[in-house]
This record gives structure tokens, C-alpha cells and sequence, in this order.
């Protein structure tokens, strides 16, 4: 199905895309998609790096409608680089209309997903099920467009009818600012992104139905804060192999359940492995990414609690294994930005002769604190194996534009 020919019918004065003192209507934006459609063919990939968010929706749409495959790609991203990826999506096996996205390459090199519409739709309807849709919905996109969480809000906003508002790269003040005037009544972002705009001065959420906090588990002091600010803050979980969420909190469950992901959204089976790995299957996986026993291995680990809801604790492959104990680097680095002189904060494994790794914490610090006080903050609230054993501190961590940390690139 063409989303956006259905929406110039049933909605074509409704303001589909908005930015910076712009906005597109469903039929405007139509209209600029058949002609770029034209210039296209079925089949060919279609490579979006513009930097421009309007004209990245243009893209979107028109290679749908010619039957091209859409391959977005940071338009920042090097010439080498580029190349490498360029050569990575023409290798993959797409049909018209799919897409190729890129995953962060947190702790590898992005690889190629490909996701189909079906997979987009059941991923939009998934949301709905769960959030609800208003005739009037604005969801802010501060994230990167050429990643699934910013594409999945552009798609499905026109699946929706509903507008999506997109920054071109995000500012905390800016943000804040569509928020407190009541500009969005959705919003998605990751946790650094919320941090800075905690730290920008949110304090009230104007009409704001929901704020999704995606892109790993979400610090405590932040759930804890946007609790006591009256901030509808979700704890959302997904990945590009899932066309973004497959569990998200409700608005109703956020204070019960405070730290959970939620539960799976409609049509998601998820469950564990032997080792705590996340597995999931449901409509919006690329198929791909799917095992031979008919899971996606997220690579996540976690579990699901007595009551269905999952809680994340980050990625298997960054378990620092130390003395023979597992340490989970999202539980050290929690405690970390707890401490108020931390401004940022990661959590690696370093090699050691005695104890086979150690925690080593990589900080980023608002204020004067000493290695001794940081490692008392940590004793008095991890057990002792898990406190790190050196400190290391940076300008600013090595992070990717969707707020990632990128582990490959710590010192």
C-alpha cells in the first residue's frame, strides 16, 4: 500500500511533516514524492544522505512509490566509509519498496537490515496498539532520520494521519522549548539526549502524552526525576532488526513498574535464553536477522519479571567477567551518573593478570571529585567485585549519533 497516496486522500490538508518554521501537508508532500518518484526505478538503491529532514521525507516516500530500495546514510558520514557502506546494501538481498538501515556499530561496524513494509506497518501498528493515536498527534524526531527510531516516527506518523516535527539535529533548548509550549504531544529520544534536557531545564510537559527513552536501559536518577517533574516518561526497547520498539511502558504502568521496558507490544513473543540472552519473534522482525530456530539473539540480556515486563540490563557482549563474577556495565554505570559531580559515565572490562578483567570506569565529571570518592560512592552501593578499580577521565565519551556509547572507541 502507498501510506502517503491513502493520506493525501483522507488527510490532504493536514500538515504531514513540520520543522523550523515549515510544514508540508499530506497532499503538498505527495505531490514532491511523484516527482522525485519519476527520476527512480524498481529495484535500484535509492541512497538518502540529504541533511535536510524535509527533503530526507521526499526520499522516503518517493522510493516507495518507484519500488526502489531506500538506504539512508548519515550525510556526515566520511567518503571511505560511505563507500564501504554503499558496498555493503547493494550486496543485500532487498525487494522493491524495502529498506536498508544500518545498525549503530556500538561495539563492531554497522551492518546491513533489511526491513520490508510489512515489517514498518506491524512495528506502527504495535505502537498504536499501545500508545493510542490522536487526530491531532505531533511526535517530536530529534533522532537521526537515517536510523530506525527517527524513520519508524516519519512512517508511521503517515500511517497514522498525524504530523510528525523534525529537528535536523537536536538541541536540548530547542526541545524543550516544543515541549513546554505544547508544539508535540509525543516525543522520543535516548537517555544522554533526556539528560541534557533535564539539565536545559524541562520542568513541565504541556500537552506531552508521552516520552519515549529508548537506546539501552535508562539511568535511575533520570526515571526518578522525570517522576517527580510530572514527565510521561516510557522506557521503550527495540532495535534497527526490530523496526524500532517491542516493548514500551504504558502512561499507566510507568510508577508501578519504574525501570521495566514494559511489556511485548502486540505480536511479540520474547523470551530468554540459558544465558539471560533476549530472544524475540513477531511481524516486525527483519527476516534476516531471524536464527535458524526462529528467534532474533538480540545480543541483549534481561529478563521478564513475574508480571510480564521486561527489564534490560545491557548487552551480553559487554559483561566484564572479573575474579569468575559477571558484572553487567549498565548496573556499574548507573550508579556512576547517580553521583552528582558525574556528568556522563561508561564502563569497560580491562585485561588483568590476577583477576582476568577488571571494571574500569570511563567518566566525564561536572565538577572536582577524587578517584577515592568516586570509588566510596561505588563500594557503598555495588557489591565489591562490581565497584570499578580504576577511573579514567575523559572530555566527553565516545558516542554515535544516536546517543550511544561506541565501547570500541574507549581509550
Amino acid at each position: 500500500m502507498d501510506w502517503l497516496a491513502l493520506r493525501a486522500r483522507t488527510h490532504g490538508d493536514h500538515p504531514a511533516v513540520a520543522g523550523d518554521g515549515w510544514s508540508r501537508t499530506y497532499a503538498e508532500l505527495d505531490s514532491a514524492a511523484s516527482r522525485v518518484a519519476e527520476t527512480m526505478a524498481a529495484g535500484e538503491r535509492a541512497f538518502a544522505a540529504a541533511r535536510r529532514e524535509l527533503d530526507f521525507a521526499v526520499l522516503v516516500h518517493a522510493a516507495a512509490r518507484a519500488g526502489a530500495v531506500l538506504v539512508p546514510l548519515d550525510p556526515r558520514t566520511g567518503a571511505a566509509e560511505a563507500r564501504r557502506l554503499r558496498e555493503a546494501a547493494e550486496a543485500a538481498t532487498a525487494g522493491p519498496g524495502d529498506t536498508i538501515l544500518f545498525t549503530s556499530g556500538t561495539t563492531g561496524g554497522p551492518k546491513p537490515v533489511v526491513l520490508t513494509r510489512e515489517n514498518h506497518a506491524a512495528s506502527a501498528i504495535a505502537s498504536a496498539w499501545n500508545l493510542g493515536v490522536a487526530p491531532d498527534d505531533r511526535w517530536l524526531c530529534v533522532l537521526p532520520v537515517h536510523h530506525v527510531g527517527g524513520l519508524a516516527i516519519l512512517l508511521r506518523s503517515t500511517i497514522y494521519g498525524t504530523t510528525a516535527v523534525l529537528h535536523e539535529r537536536f538541541d536540548a533548548g530547542r526541545a524543550v522549548r516544543a515541549i513546554e509550549d505544547g508544539e508535540v504531544t509525543l516525543a522520543s529520544v535516548v537517555a544522554t539526549m533526556l539528560r541534557r534536557m533535564r539539565d536545559a531545564g524541562l520542568s513541565r510537559a504541556e500537552g506531552l502524552r508521552a516520552l519515549l527513552v529508548g537506546g539501552g536501559p535508562v539511568p535511575h536518577d533520570l526515571l526518578e526525576w522525570a517522576a517527580a517533574t510530572g514527565l510521561p516518561a516510557l522506557q521503550t526497547y527495540g532495535m534497527t532488526e526490530t523496526a524500532s520498539q517491542i516493548a514500551t511502558l504504558r502512561v499507566d504502568e510507568a510508577l508501578a513498574h519504574h525501570g521495566s521496558a514494559g511489556r511485548p507490544l502486540l505480536g511479540v513473543d520474547i523470551r530468554m535464553d540459558d544465558r539471560g540472552e533476549i530472544l524475540v519473534r513477531g511481524p516486525m522482525v527483519a527476516a534476516s536477522a531471524i536464527d535458524p530456530d526462529g528467534w532474533l539473539h538480540t545480543g541483549d540480556a534481561g529478563h521478564l519479571d513475574e508480571d510480564g515486563f521486561l527489564h534490560v540490563r545491557g548487552r551480553i557482549d559487554e559483561t566484564i567477567v572479573t575474579g569468575g563474577e559477571n558484572v553487567a556495565a549498565a548496573e556499574v554505570e548507573d550508579v556512576l551518573l547517580a553521583h552528582p559531580a558525574v556528568a556522563d559515565a561508561a564502563v569497560a572490562g580491562r585485561p588483568d593478570r590476577e583477576w582476568g578483567e577488571v571494571v574500569v570506569a570511563f567518566v566525564v565529571l561536572a565538577t572536582h571529585a577524587s578517584d577515592a570518592e568516586l570509588a566510596a560512592h561505588c563500594r557503598d552501593r555495588l557489591r565489591p567485585f562490581k565497584a570499578p578499580k580504576r577511573f579514567i577521565r575523559l572530555r566527553e565519551l565516545p558516542r554515535n549519533e544516536a546517543g550511544k556509547v561506541v565501547r570500541r572507541r574507549l581509550p
